[in-house]
């Protein structure tokens, strides 16, 4: 079994991800602020199966900062993964997203299909609820001159910033590895400048329309989804599932928002059953 750090050129950039495992790819779509690491207990776990790429997508933990120009909207960030699909050369991919990472795994499906089998949403925005709660009021800041300094001045006090986090998992994040996940934006004004571009483009418009283009799709959906999620509740699982034509969803209980984190065991099982599945 192969477990390799590699980096991919991009037309936009450069992006950094673990490579692990043989046979049908998964690859894996984290969030905002967080990294591939997020995945790596469910990775542990596929990649006597599977051939998993876990990507550290520029989402505003990344350590190398994309070309000046990249777009970093929901669309953009598609169109970021679907190149690394192709760059890859990967067919028959499934797809695993959470978080806002989620959202740009709805809009990769539904605009540029191509290369993928099977769509996998842990917790994540769908619908009008993008982004979520009082994290709505972050778009429209990031857009003016400086917001996303002010916006994120609080997280460069540690204690904040692991308070911040921990609400999305039951169990406790390690200290050590949400200060590596605030560190790049901390330290580089260019993955600020990246971070800004993502907090910008996040809009409602976008996870509106790809679950407007799932309705009917026979795109095989597996929603597992941890419920009692106040950011993101599982009434919209269950709204994507009535919607959706071949979608499924399992709850997956004893977790929030990160279930990669909260039950890595479960979440790989059901992966597996379901990326084999027919």
């Amino acid at each position: 079994m192969t477990d390799q750090r590699k980096e991919v050129q991009l037309p936009h950039g450069t992006i950094r991800y673990r490579e692990a495992g043989e046979g049908q790819p998964i690859v894996f779509v984290h969030g905002y602020l967080v990294d591939g690491r997020l995945w790596d207990g469910v990775v542990d776990r596929l990649s006597d199966r599977f051939r998993c790429i876990a990507p550290d997508w520029p989402l505003g933990a990344h350590r190398v900062a994309m070309n000046r120009g990249a777009d970093l909207s929901p669309p953009g960030i598609a169109h970021l993964i679907a190149d690394l699909l192709a760059e890859l050369e990967l067919e028959d991919v499934t797809i695993v997203g959470n978080d806002s990472g989620g959202a740009m795994s709805q809009v990769l499906v539904t605009s540029h299909p191509d290369r993928i089998g099977r769509l996998v949403l842990t917790n994540c925005d769908t619908h009008e609820n993008f982004p979520p709660g009082m994290f709505k009021a972050m778009p429209p800041l990031a857009k003016l001159p400086g917001g996303m300094f002010l916006l994120s001045a609080p997280f460069r006090i540690e204690a904040v910033a692991r308070r911040a986090f921990a609400p999305f998992a039951r169990t406790k994040i390690p200290d050590g590895l949400i200060a590596s996940w605030m560190k790049p934006a901390k330290t580089d004004a260019e993955v600020m400048r990246d971070t800004a571009k993502v907090t910008a483009g996040m809009n409602k418009r976008h996870t509106l329309a790809a679950a407007e283009k799932l309705h009917g799709s026979q795109l095989p959906i597996l929603l597992a989804w941890a419920p009692g999620d106040k950011y993101f509740p599982i009434s919209y699982a269950e709204r994507l599932q009535g919607e959706a034509g071949k979608a499924k969803l399992v709850q997956i209980p004893d977790a929030k928002t990160f279930v990669a984190l909260d039950q890595p065991g479960r979440l790989a099982e059901e992966i597996s059953e379901f990326a084999t599945s027919s």
